[in-house]
């Protein structure tokens, strides 16, 4: 069974670069746009986008976002989360198109024993999105509650984390 990695095998400061990229389509967009009712016709209005500073329909900044947590899950939170506590500090220094091919990467910023939770810990991590020539076209931090494993929750005193 494939699973992410638990908290106490994340350490600070670890990469891990999440493969394969996935390119985004005029369909991803049209349909992301519309299940969030987000009528914003920079994302699906070819004739008005071609009128503004990008003179292109932009992909909508929530499906990179979602895309980008989404590329991390099958190598770092499939089957190890408990909860997503947060996102913060999102940007999107860059625009991404219809045919841009979104590539992820996440790194381990920090992590803690839940006080209140024994047997589970708060990860923050650092996910950036860059297109298929390495411009970064979007960031996020994500504060993560994770399981920490079996054998360490086991390994440790009666009511304590590890």
């Amino acid at each position: 069974m494939q699973r992410g990695l638990y908290y106490d095998e994340l350490e600070v400061g670890a990469r891990y670069l999440h493969r394969p990229g996935r390119t985004a389509t005029e369909a991803d967009n049209v349909l992301f746009s519309s299940l969030t009712m987000n009528t914003q016709a920079l994302h699906l209005d070819a004739a008005y986008s071609e009128s503004q500073p990008f003179g292109r329909r932009l992909m909508n900044s929530m499906w990179t976002l979602a895309t980008m947590v989404g590329a991390s899950v099958s190598q770092i939170t499939q089957g190890t989360l408990v909860a997503q506590l947060g996102l913060t500090d999102i940007s999107f220094p860059a625009p991404v198109f219809h045919g841009d091919t979104l590539y992820t990467e996440t790194e381990v910023l920090d992590k803690r024993p839940s006080a209140s939770r024994p047997g589970q810990g708060i990860v923050t991590l650092r996910h950036t999105g860059r297109n298929q020539r390495g411009e970064v076209v979007a960031v996020a931090t994500r504060t993560a509650l994770m399981w920490m494993s079996p054998q360490s929750v086991s390994e440790s005193p009666e009511g304590e984390s590890p």
